[in-house]
């Protein structure tokens, strides 16, 4: 039985990329660079912010231009509303539901952690999360099990007691390199090939799955 549920935020609890590509794009057209259309920035998702704006520079990734790209892009995002980043539909009915039956819930996203705590706390205020574990620099990001096992330890479960549930292969990884199951959705943002993954225990189309199956 599981007692700790994982959740990765962007493509799994949250449709967050309309807003993310508006302000890359407008940062990279502001120092020249190519702009991106939505299913070229997915495959640029899933890393920390200093990997995906390294991939969405692509061929001009340097480490002089991901840095300047990305604090121009940060300057962009964190004060905007994101009026296009919302919760899945049903994502905050399963999550009540779940946190009625005594499942402990918890977040786990290589997005840094106030931006996290801002979206999770306008739409999920009454969801009470036993850990929000964003991406800190100086720790290490996802695929690394660093985030997890800090929310398995603060649970107080066994690794058999918690599940990971996420959209892509860094998500999977996750869960392997932490040495937990894993649940992959299929409504965010996963790769072909991260469906044909082997590792997954279950593979969901509709989030009020996880009710039955947890």
């Amino acid at each position: 039985m599981k007692k700790l549920a994982i959740f990765d935020f962007d493509g799994t609890l949250f449709d967050s990329i309309h807003d993310v590509l508006i302000c890359f794009n407008k940062t990279l057209e502001f120092y020249g660079f190519s702009t991106l259309t939505r299913e070229e920035l997915i495959p640029c998702l899933g890393g920390n912010i200093d990997e995906i704006t390294s991939l969405v520079l692509g061929e001009n990734s340097s480490p002089e231009n991901v840095e300047k790209v990305k604090e121009s892009y940060l300057e962009l995002y964190n004060p905007s509303k994101k009026e296009l980043t919302v919760p899945f539909e049903n994502a905050h009915e399963v999550l009540k539901k779940l946190q009625d039956n005594n499942i402990l819930l918890a977040v786990n996203s290589n997005r840094l952690t106030y931006s996290l705590e801002e979206l999770v706390g306008k739409y999920f205020s009454d969801i009470d999360f036993i850990a929000i574990e964003g991406h800190s620099y100086g720790n290490p990001s996802k695929p690394d099990p660093y985030g997890a096992k800090r929310i398995i330890e603060k649970a107080n479960v066994d690794d058999d007691e918690a599940v990971y549930i996420g959209d892509s292969i860094t998500d999977i990884m996750t869960a392997q390199n932490a040495g937990i199951d894993c649940i992959l959705v299929k409504w965010g943002y996963a790769k072909k090939e991260d469906l044909q993954n082997d590792y997954p225990s279950k593979i969901i189309d509709d989030i009020n799955e996880l009710v039955e199956i947890l």
